[in-house]
């Protein structure tokens, strides 16, 4: 508001002035609060709005969402991001949408001042932002796990993590996940720029998903695994960068201290 922008008391006040809303909340259930709620979006929604939803949600969710939007004349895009709050910060995120292509176009302006418009992709019809959300937050969980492993043998060797990674990174072992994630656990820096608690909640949609299609996948289960045993040890308020301490204590190892 103080940088010109003008305050809507309800998602449903908003629904009757704006033909283009934002939406991005924790979960799936906050998005039908919002849009399906009493007061919410659905209830004053204008014929030709389109929703842009960025949360990170089932994907069958978002496909009933969007069921229900056309049934008031209205189109919903499922567009989750990545890029963490860098990315935000920065207007680079990477965008994965699904939903009609006409309406992609329209809004792809709005999509491109909030992130790389390289990286604003159309992925298909509605609920594929979220599949490929899921997909996303798969490859990232599988490596930031071997990641850890990769420093926690390095420290029992006796051998400096830091070089390890370094040495790696100039190799076809890099990866964002161990440029970024891995100077975060090397600094044992965890101050959340994504929370382990939301990611819990992105691996529990990736284990839903991968069950609903009959997708076999172990490595993500020993993930999911990695990240309960994070959450029950009260670390869900870290960030999700923080899965190295639990591979860490299973090592018996610690940054800075060489066996």
């Amino acid at each position: 508001v103080a940088h010109g922008a003008s305050r809507a008391d309800s998602p449903a006040d908003l629904a009757r002035r704006v033909t283009r809303i934002i939406t991005m909340v924790p979960d799936s259930p906050d998005v039908e609060r919002v849009l399906t709620g009493e007061q919410g979006v659905f209830t004053t929604i204008q014929r030709g709005t389109i929703i842009i939803d960025c949360s990170s949600i089932a994907p069958t969710a978002a496909r009933e969402l969007a069921d229900q939007a056309k049934s008031h004349g209205a189109i919903m895009l499922d567009a989750p991001v990545s890029g963490g709050e860098i990315g935000a910060i920065g207007g680079t995120l990477s965008i994965m949408v699904g939903g009609d292509a006409d309406a992609f176009t329209q809004v792809k302006p709005i999509l491109d001042a909030m992130g790389n418009p390289e990286k604003v992709l159309r992925v298909g019809d509605s609920g594929a932002g979220q599949v490929t959300k899921v997909c996303n937050q798969m490859v990232i969980g599988g490596t930031l796990a071997v990641v850890s492993e990769a420093f926690a043998l390095a420290l029992k060797a006796g051998v400096d993590p830091s070089k390890v990674r370094e040495a790696l990174l100039g190799g076809f072992a890099a990866s964002r996940v161990l440029e970024v994630h891995g100077e975060r656990i090397l600094k044992e820096n965890y101050i959340p720029g994504f929370r382990a608690q939301l990611y819990g909640k992105d691996m529990r949609i990736a284990a839903e998903t991968l069950a609903a299609t009959g997708t076999p996948a172990p490595v993500s289960a020993v993930v999911q695994d990695l990240v309960a045993v994070m959450l029950a040890r009260g670390r869900g308020d870290m960030d999700y960068s923080a899965l190295a301490t639990v591979l860490f204590e299973l090592a018996d190892v610690k940054v800075g201290k060489t066996t």
